[in-house]
């Protein structure tokens, strides 16, 4: 029989019992709905909670840290291949605590390493500080970077230039809101946030002495940069070069500082791909030193919404599962209606493989058409969910704060595609035995059937 013959004759077995298909199909109309629909949904909670991580950081930086760590110390006779402390430790037995300095020579063992494509050090000004601009003071978190060009750490300029010069400074985004006038009188308007881009600002950094007076020192720095909206650390911060942060550290401090022997606080270790960050963290892990990734939380948080999804994709299955018991019982009445038409065909010469694909084709057929209404309907529902959905939350975050949600529901293009075929592979499974049956039907009693 020919692909084309079979079609056709299936489409007019089908259409000669309208009512009893559409009754049979609407139970996979509902089945294939609810899997498109709750497959969205998990979808569109997925990508709107990355969007929202995905301003905790640049997803192909790593935090390292100094490692500590408790390492045992040999004391006694006959005891072989004793751990020594790399920093205090001491004689005996027992055991020490160990750390892991991020001096100049493990940050070219980190370069090294395959992936890394750049090894920043960072440090924070360790004393108080009080910035003025005209008659607004404010405040913020210093930090100083030991790049020439901020670029390096995933950072773009909304205003000016990302390079960084002694003397000069860049500013995030929402730093002028932290300016205020100290001399506002009562029931006076506060002044708008000031435009700081190419503007010189006075640092006032405050240390203290052994009997705790307070010493003062001011520094003109220049802003050659604003950097654009990240949702994160660097809209609050002022960058600077390490050096000239070091300088002003050990004017705090009183001492000089000796990376090579202290070590730095924090490296920001910048890898060229999101999937070599989990190697070259666990990497970084070995050497004994701390690393943190903001794309360990975010995968974290995506396995979560796949599980999600299996369990949204598992109900709707369901529903479909019951369709499938809906096709079967009506393949099988067909059967009975149709035992000596059936005898017919099988005495004019159509084999048991004919009739099969006959009845499969049917059944199929009704998968088909349900699973075809199933995913209009459920695409149709989802769009009207996702209004919904995006008004509400719109209004949440108008009142809450944080960025609005750009889709609460989301079909991917290859889950109505999924939907159908699923839907079309549980007809032709649930007509697979009353289509045996019409197939082993002897001709002679099948003609004799009333």
């Amino acid at each position: 029989m020919k692909f084309l013959d079979l079609i056709r004759l299936v489409l007019g077995n089908l259409n000669r019992r309208k009512g009893r298909v559409a009754l049979t199909a609407i139970g996979v109309v509902i089945g294939t709905a609810a899997v498109v629909v709750l497959v969205s949904l998990a979808i569109g909670l997925q990508r709107n909670a990355n969007e929202q991580l995905y301003g905790i950081g640049d997803l192909t930086q790593i935090q390292v840290s100094p490692g500590y760590s408790m390492e045992e110390v040999g004391g006694g006779r006959g005891m072989s291949g004793v751990k020594v402390a790399m920093a205090g430790g001491g004689s005996g037995g027992g055991s020490s605590t160990g750390t892991t300095l991020l001096t100049n020579d493990a940050l070219d063992t980190l370069r090294a390493l395959p992936g890394v494509v750049a090894v920043i050090p960072r440090d924070f000004f360790y004393g108080g500080i009080t910035i003025k601009y005209k008659r607004l003071e404010g405040g913020a978190n210093i930090i100083g970077v030991g790049s020439s060009n901020l670029g390096e750490l995933g950072l773009k300029a909304g205003q000016g230039s990302l390079d960084l010069g002694k003397g000069t400074i860049i500013i995030g985004s929402q730093l002028a809101n932290n300016f205020y006038n100290p001399y506002l009188r009562p029931g006076q308007e506060p002044p708008s946030p000031p435009d700081l881009y190419d503007q010189s600002l006075s640092f006032i950094f405050i240390k203290w002495d052994n009997e705790g007076n307070e010493i003062r020192k001011t520094v003109a720095l220049h802003v050659v940069g604003v950097l654009t909206e990240t949702l994160g650390e660097s809209d609050w911060s002022i960058y600077m070069g390490l050096d000239d942060l070091k300088a002003y550290n050990e004017w705090v401090s009183g001492t000089r500082i000796n990376y090579n022997k202290s070590g730095y606080n924090q490296v920001v270790v910048k890898v060229d791909s999101v999937d070599h960050v989990v190697d070259v963290n666990d990497q970084i892990t070995a050497l004994g030193f701390q690393a943190y990734t903001p794309l360990s939380f975010v995968q974290g948080i995506n396995n979560f919404y796949q599980i999600l999804q299996v369990i949204f994709g598992g109900v709707g299955a369901i529903a479909l599962l019951v369709a499938a018991i809906g096709i079967a019982n009506t393949m099988a009445m067909a059967i009975l209606e149709r035992t000596r038409e059936i005898g017919l065909m099988k005495a004019i010469g159509a084999t048991n493989r004919d009739v099969l694909t006959i009845f499969l084709g049917e059944a199929a057929g009704i998968g088909f058409v349900g699973g075809l209404g199933g995913v209009l309907i459920g695409w149709l529902s989802g769009q009207a969910l996702n209004v919904v959905a995006i008004v509400y939350l719109a209004g949440q975050v108008s009142t809450q704060g944080g960025a609005p949600p750009s889709v609460a529901v989301y079909t991917p293009a290859w889950l109505p595609i999924f939907a159908l075929l699923f839907s079309t592979l549980i007809g032709l499974i649930s007509g697979l035995y009353p289509a045996l049956r019409a197939a082993t039907m002897v001709p002679v009693i099948a003609l004799k059937y009333e």
